[in-house]
């Protein structure tokens, strides 16, 4: 961190991309189309990071992207050369977005929830920009059980440190389906992944009125 409690990661940043190249490739394509399918209006990619769904957004839609680590940010913006449409990019954190209440029309969040420091304050955030009728689409990993779960126990502090302050094991789908803001629309379970990375979950919540 940095004084001011600005998240920066300078080797987690360098070295995201090249990790995650066969993983988005063979795994996360289909998983990041779902999250982009068919959005119009005024859109929010909730942290962004590199800017990894960039490119499945279309040109229908207004994109806003927040991410609040400066090296990530760097190599968002670069992206952003590439895409076909202009992203506007911000430096918000997700538990203190920078836009009115009932801004967008949906709010995106790929592999976001398991790094917030507040997770309901971030929950939260999403819920006032997002208009009522609006849809939050998720893709996150999540907390295993049995032997899987120990291990992602164990190796959690060390994870953290390393991956951007990634948290192994939070229950992120049940948190998202209990929170009485939203209908859930849809939502699955994929073992995707190795251990410590999985399962994933992905779906859709609706803002009720």
């Amino acid at each position: 961190m940095t004084q001011d409690d600005t998240p920066a990661h300078p080797l987690f940043a360098a070295i995201y991309d090249p990790a995650m190249t066969h993983a988005e490739r063979m795994i996360l394509e289909p998983h990041r189309e779902y999250l982009a399918d068919d959005l119009t209006g005024t859109v929010l990619d909730l942290g962004a990071g590199t800017g990894a769904m960039f490119p499945y957004f279309d040109e229908r839609a207004t994109v806003h992207a927040t991410e609040p680590d400066p090296h990530m940010r760097r190599r968002a913006r670069s992206r952003i050369e590439d895409a076909a449409f202009d992203v506007e990019l911000h430096d918000s954190g997700a538990a203190d977005l920078s836009f009115p209440d009932d801004h967008f029309d949906a709010v995106v969040s790929s592999m976001v929830f398991c790094t917030v420091d507040d997770f309901a304050a971030s929950l939260s955030e999403v819920r006032r920009v997002l208009r009522p009728g609006g849809e939050f689409r998720f893709l996150e990993h999540v907390a295993d059980d049995g032997w899987r779960e120990r291990v992602q126990t164990t190796v959690a502090p060390v994870w953290k440190r390393l991956a951007g302050g990634c948290h192994l094991t939070r229950r992120t789908a049940s948190r998202f389906a209990s929170d009485d803001a939203f209908d859930v629309v849809e939502m699955d379970r994929f073992e995707l992944g190795v251990t410590p990375v999985r399962p994933f979950v992905r779906g859709r919540l609706r803002r009720r009125s």
